[in-house]
């Protein structure tokens, strides 16, 4: 399952994202916001999708936002997750391929939603390359435990 959340900002690009992933028949699940006429507080959200990256439940998560930079601050606080926020398809691509990044942040008011759909398909096909990566991102597990 994929676990979507956003502020008020992201409400469609959102809905583009994952109505786009469902029809691919990829599992999805919308904690909110689910309008756009609100000021919904970022955190909320980002804590919600985060949480079930965290546990498990989720196998990935995104997040939007205006920026996509205040939901990875807030995500990267949970334990095993590891947010990014990318606007362009080489860092999403490596942020699979290096990190294993199981979230992917995305700013409303900067990307299309073209370039949306792109870094989705490019998120969720790219796997893992672990060997040295794998020690890398168990630093980060130990990090986070501090």
């Amino acid at each position: 399952m994929i676990a979507f959340g956003c502020d008020h900002n992201g409400v469609e690009l959102k809905n583009a994202v994952m109505n786009y992933l469902r029809e691919k028949g990829i599992e999805c699940t919308d904690v909110g916001a689910y309008e756009n006429a609100s000021y919904d507080d970022y955190p909320v959200y980002a804590k919600k999708v985060a949480d079930l990256v965290s546990s498990g439940e989720a196998e990935k998560g995104f997040l939007f936002c205006g920026t996509g930079l205040g939901m990875m601050l807030c995500a990267n606080k949970k334990p095993g997750v590891r947010a990014v926020c990318s606007i362009d398809s080489y860092s999403v691509k490596y942020s699979r391929l290096h990190n294993n990044a199981n979230v992917l942040c995305m700013g409303a008011n900067v990307i299309s939603k073209g370039l949306a759909l792109e870094l989705a398909d490019i998120f969720m096909s790219t796997g893992f390359m672990g060997e040295r990566h794998e020690r890398r991102v168990k630093m980060l597990e130990e990090i986070y435990k501090d």
